[in-house]
């Protein structure tokens, strides 16, 4: 594709990084990205993927905007109160950059539909907020060999993990089964930058992948501790006895996740 003289001005800071040049813009350009969860991680990764061009981005959400939400969710404003996340954050992504077409998907992900909702993405971006949903995408990424950016929350603490099949570890070589679902309850509070600060991460992490540049962080979990003002990586090896991406996978297909 040849970039328009309004885009040459839009991405001229992009372009005038030798990594990622015209070349790079047009790949960002033409590139899909699937969001699920616009909550505060998919606010920022929405925002600034909107912001750097990555010219189609689908957001799957089933809930509607809550007034407990604007605490840390940026992509809604007081007006879209009651309104469809995804709706909402459509207005706010498209109105800062006509140029990004933006999906909006009112669902629930499931094992009835993931496969479906995936299918047409490269990338995937996790910003949902149990870990039900988490396994369900990182299963479902690894089978269908679609790339993962996976981003998590807790009160002052963030976490952020790449998965690429093939190239190192997925989400169960770490964790291998989803933990009790009262581990961590809706109501634990949480600052309100948390999701910003990891959702621009992620957002990062999915930039470097469309353009090629950079080393992915995979097969390493990066946490950031707000309260300690620190980031430290742990180290994730690849899991032989993995049961979705081991030698001897027993999670074959979607409907297998437990």
């Amino acid at each position: 594709m040849e970039l328009t003289g309004k885009q040459l001005q839009r991405y001229r800071r992009h372009i005038a990084l030798p990594e990622i040049g015209k070349h790079g813009q047009e790949q960002l350009l033409e590139a899909k990205v699937l969001i699920v969860g616009i909550g505060g991680l998919g606010s920022a990764v929405g925002y600034y993927l909107s912001a750097a061009g990555v010219g189609t981005i689908a957001l799957v959400d089933n809930d509607e905007v809550a007034l407990s939400n604007l605490q840390r969710q940026i992509a809604h404003n007081s007006m879209t109160l009651g309104k469809p996340k995804v709706e909402s954050a459509k207005s706010t992504f498209q109105s800062l950059n006509p140029d990004v077409t933006i999906i909006p998907i009112q669902q629930r992900l499931a094992k009835n539909n993931i496969r479906d909702l995936i299918h047409d993405f490269g990338i995937v971006v996790d910003c949902s907020d149990n870990y039900e949903t988490r396994f369900l995408i990182n299963d479902s990424c690894i089978m269908a060999e679609k790339k993962l950016v996976t981003g998590a929350v807790y009160k002052f603490e963030g976490q952020i993990m790449v998965i690429i099949p093939g190239k190192g570890a997925c989400y169960r070589c770490f964790f291998e089964k989803p933990p009790p679902p009262d581990t961590h309850p809706e109501d634990t509070g949480l600052l309100g930058v948390m999701p910003g600060i990891i959702g621009t991460l992620q957002a990062a992490e999915v930039l470097k992948i469309i353009a090629g540049i950079g080393e992915a962080l995979t097969g390493e979990l990066l946490v950031y501790d707000a309260l300690k003002a620190s980031f430290r990586k742990i180290k994730i090896p690849t899991n032989p006895a993995c049961p979705v991406c081991g030698n001897n996978p027993t999670i074959t297909g979607v409907m297998d996740h437990s």
